[in-house]
C-alpha cells in the first residue's frame, strides 16, 4: 500500500505532531507500506527555517525508508491568528499541488491545523483515492478554547461548517481520544465503524540513557543547586499552556527547594519572559527549544515532570504526549489537566493531578507528590502504562485500519 501523509510537522520539529508523524511512518514502512510525506520546511516555533533548508517550492529527501517532500509556505511564528492562519493556508495549497503528482492509494492529512484536510479531501477527489483524516485537536473549538477566536464570530461558523464536512467525506476518521470519538458521533453523527481510536503513546527505547554523572554537570551548568528537585516543562509555551499560572505560583514558593525548568518556544514564551523578571523569581530558569536528541538529558534531569493547560472544557479530551515520554523516564507528573489525561494519571498511579489554574491545589499537590517515585506502586503503573500505550503496537494497528480502507 502506498500512503500520501500530508503533515504540516515533521523532523528536524520536536513538537508532538511531529514525533507522533515520524515515528508512525517508521512503522508503516516496516509493515511494507510505501511512505510519502508531505510537509513544509521545518521552522516550528519561531517561524525561522531551520539550518541547513530554506524555504524553496520543492525538496525531497529520505530518512528510514520514508520519502519527505518539502514544499514552500509561507513562513510566520507560532502567534497571531490572521498570520498562523495565512501559513496554514499557503501549506494547504502547496501540498495540494505536489500531491496531484504522487502515485498512492491512499491519502492521509493529520491536524492539529486543520487546513491539511482541504488538501486531503481535494486530493481524493481529484486523484479518486480513499482519504483519511486524523484529528488531534477538535478544531475550530481548541481555538476558540484559547481565546483566538470568538465561537459567535462568522469566521468560527463557517469553520465548523467545514469540520462537519470533512468529518463526514472521510473514509475514515482517526482521533486520540475516547471523548473525541464520542464527540464526532454525539455531534456530528459519525458512523462509529468508521472512528478508530488511536491514542498518543511512547516507545520504550525512545530516550536515551544518561548517567548520574553527566545529570550533575547538566545541572551545575544551569546554575541549579544539588539539593534543589526539578520540575520541568518541556514542549510548546502556547496560549493553550497556562504557563503565567505557574509563575505567580512558583513565586510564593521561593523558599521551599523546588526548580522549575520551562524548555520550549511559543507565542507566549516572551510574555512569560517578562513576567518573570517583574517578578523576579530565582527558581525558574528558561531554555529555548533543543534538538530531540538532547531532549532525553533533560528529562533524565528532571525529578517531576510538568504537563499543564488552560482551565477549559475542551482541554478534558485531550491526552498530551509528553505524559508518555516522561513516564518511560520514570518521571512522575504533575498533571494541570482534566478529564481523560487525569483518569490516565490516576487509574495507573503515575503522578498526581490538580484542577488547572487552581492555585491551592497546585501548592498542596508540590508537597504530595514527593514520595512517589521510589514506591513499587509508581513503578508497577509504569509498566503498565508504557505496555498499553506501546507506540509500535498503536501505529501497526493504525497500519491495518488504514489498509481497510483500500480492501473494502
Amino acid at each position: 500500500m502506498k500512503i500520501l501523509f500530508i503533515t504540516d510537522n515533521f523532523p528536524p520539529e520536536v513538537n508532538a505532531p511531529a514525533n507522533r508523524g515520524y515515528d508512525h511512518a517508521v512503522e508503516w514502512v516496516k509493515m511494507g507500506y510505501k511512505i510519502t510525506v508531505i510537509t513544509c520546511h521545518p521552522n516550528f516555533p519561531k517561524g525561522q527555517i531551520f539550518d541547513g533548508y530554506k524555504n524553496s517550492l520543492f525538496s525531497v529527501e529520505h530518512k528510514n525508508g520514508i520519502r519527505i517532500i518539502r514544499v514552500w509556505s509561507y513562513i510566520s511564528a507560532n502567534e497571531g491568528f490572521f498570520k498562523r492562519s495565512l501559513d496554514y493556508f499557503s501549506f494547504s495549497v502547496s501540498s495540494f499541488i505536489a500531491g496531484l503528482f504522487i502515485k498512492t492509494d491512499l491519502i492521509l492529512a493529520t491536524s492539529p491545523q486543520f487546513f491539511t484536510a482541504f488538501s486531503g479531501k481535494a486530493l481524493s477527489f481529484f486523484k479518486r483515492k480513499p482519504w483519511v483524516l486524523e484529528i488531534r485537536d477538535l478544531w475550530p473549538d481548541s481555538i476558540v478554547a484559547v481565546g483566538s477566536l470568538s465561537s459567535n464570530s462568522r469566521i468560527y461558523q463557517i469553520l465548523k461548517t467545514f469540520e462537519s464536512f470533512f468529518y463526514k467525506t472521510a473514509n475514515r476518521v482517526i482521533v486520540v481520544t475516547d471523548s473525541f470519538k464520542k464527540y464526532l458521533v454525539e455531534k456530528h453523527k459519525i458512523n462509529e465503524s468508521k472512528i478508530g481510536v488511536f491514542k498518543n503513546g511512547v516507545t520504550n527505547n525512545s530516550l536515551e540513557k544518561c548517567d548520574n554523572d553527566d545529570i550533575n554537570i547538566l545541572k551545575k551548568s544551569l546554575g541549579i543547586t544539588s539539593e534543589k528537585k526539578i520540575i520541568s516543562y518541556i514542549g510548546t509555551h502556547g496560549l493553550a499552556h497556562g504557563l503565567d499560572f505557574i509563575l505567580y505560583c512558583a513565586k510564593k514558593i521561593e523558599e521551599k527547594p523546588f526548580h522549575f525548568l520551562f524548555i520550549g518556544d511559543g507565542a507566549r514564551k516572551e510574555e512569560l519572559l517578562t513576567l518573570r523578571d517583574t517578578l523576579e523569581l530565582s527558581n525558574i530558569t528558561f531554555i529555548n527549544t533543543i534538538p530531540k536528541k538532547k531532549v532525553s538529558q533533560y528529562i533524565h534531569l528532571s525529578d517531576y515532570a510538568l504537563v499543564n493547560l488552560k482551565k477549559s472544557d475542551e482541554f478534558k479530551n485531550v491526552i498530551p504526549s509528553k505524559i508518555f515520554e516522561n513516564i518511560a523516564a520514570r518521571k512522575p507528573i504533575l498533571l494541570g489537566v482534566e478529564g481523560e489525561s487525569q483518569e490516565i494519571i490516576e487509574s495507573y498511579g503515575v503522578g498526581i493531578s490538580f484542577e488547572p489554574e487552581n492555585e491551592t491545589q497546585f501548592l498542596e499537590t508540590l508537597e504530595k507528590i514527593e514520595g512517589l517515585p521510589n514506591s513499587d506502586d509508581f513503578e508497577n503503573g509504569c509498566v503498565r502504562l508504557l505496555s498499553d500505550f506501546d507506540r509500535v503496537k498503536i501505529a501497526q494497528e493504525m497500519g491495518k485500519f488504514m489498509n481497510k480502507c483500500i480492501l473494502n
